[in-house]
């Protein structure tokens, strides 16, 4: 059985992909990992290379998903999104991070998606 933590998670990224699709990005990779982290979801939208936190909460006890992107995270994401790219042979790629916050205390859940993150 699942680990009810990332059944939530795996939620929040499901509902993630399928905004971002609807968008036009194309979604090629879910949950990639390496030394430095994990990547919720890597995605194309155009030429552009988007690498995905998702982030969701259940209530406001923690504060806003979007305000748990730590700087530390950014450093990690930013890693992470440097080694994905060395790793698939994509050199000198335009890339960026995006962040998606899901406020699933809401009906319907709650979707802000904030392009290019400071890094």
């Amino acid at each position: 059985m699942m680990d009810p933590r990332r059944q939530f998670g795996n939620a929040g990224e499901d509902l993630a992909a399928n905004y971002l699709e609807g968008k036009g990005y194309v979604v090629i990779d879910r949950q990639w990992r390496c030394v430095y982290g994990e990547i919720d979801l890597v995605c194309k939208q155009n030429d552009e290379w988007v690498f995905v936190e998702v982030k969701s909460r259940n209530d406001d006890q923690y504060g806003f998903p979007e305000d748990a992107v730590t700087a530390t995270k950014r450093r990690h994401l930013a890693a992470c999104a440097d080694q994905y790219l060395l790793d698939h042979h994509q050199n000198n790629v335009p890339w960026r991070v995006d962040v998606i916050a899901i406020e699933f205390d809401v009906s319907p859940p709650n979707i802000v998606h904030i392009e290019a993150i400071d890094m």
